[in-house]
């Protein structure tokens, strides 16, 4: 079975654009754990454009309150900062994620060049506090080969190429798919488990549910933004029945 994590950071974005409260980022959270989402992810950048630690305390607070009945998912840079942070939240899982200065949204995987003794201590850190630690890579052998040497339980596969590859037609989408396919082998065969996210919907999940050792999806500008039209509870409910699908 394929997890669903929504990613809530749009709600952020829509309640920052007025100020105030509404909407609140709680109250999606509650909605999406009543409707059966084994997951929720956030991602505290360092501007508070959307998230801000507040609410990761407050999420974190509710979802411990409720027996974690839905892992939480923290990603983001590892700034001092937000490593206080997971550490003394302690979420199920953490996902390292390179920040360019500027950019609107991940643009890209982790290099390989990425200094292996400093990732390699930070990801120790973390699993030393039972934290499961995954790094945002490209689909390709040397970002997944240099997770697994850095230490990582898994890799999410930064999965924005394979969708814009999706909207260009079958052919372009089954030879991306292909791609991550290789990319998903040699993580499994590496002992890393498999998360994916970037710009997956409703669309192109029909193609990418069929990914091997697949274990954990993380959208949230798609599942929200289908929201809009058709209410929270109903688009998490359409993204689960899409997953819970045989591959």
């Amino acid at each position: 079975m394929i997890k669903l994590s929504v990613n809530v950071n749009k709600v952020a974005t829509v309640r920052n654009s007025r100020g105030g409260a509404v909407p609140s980022v709680l109250e999606a959270v509650k909605v999406c754990v009543a409707a059966g989402v084994p997951g929720i992810t956030d991602q505290p950048r360092a501007d508070a454009r959307h998230i801000t630690l507040e609410d990761v305390r407050e999420i974190s607070g509710y979802l411990r309150a409720q027996g974690r009945n839905a892992e939480f998912n923290i990603e983001g840079d590892p700034r001092p900062e937000l490593l206080d942070l997971v550490h003394q939240v302690k979420p199920t899982q953490c996902t390292l994620v390179p920040v360019q200065p500027g950019e609107v949204t991940s643009r890209a995987g982790w290099s390989v060049n990425t200094p292996r003794d400093g990732m390699g201590r930070v990801i120790a850190d973390l699993r030393k506090d039972r934290i499961r630690v995954s790094v945002f890579v490209d689909p390709e052998p040397a970002p997944v080969e240099w997770a697994a040497e850095v230490g990582a339980d898994r890799v999410e596969l930064y999965t924005e190429p394979f969708a814009r590859a999706f909207t260009r037609g079958d052919a372009e989408g089954r030879e991306s798919f292909g791609v991550y396919t290789r990319a998903a082998e040699l993580a499994h065969s590496l002992r890393l488990g498999v998360n994916a996210g970037h710009d997956l919907d409703l669309e192109n999940l029909v193609m990418f549910r069929r990914l091997p050792h697949l274990d954990e999806v993380s959208i949230g500008h798609a599942l929200i933004s289908h929201a809009l039209f058709v209410g929270l509870a109903q688009s998490v409910q359409e993204y689960l029945d899409v997953l819970a699908i045989e591959r």
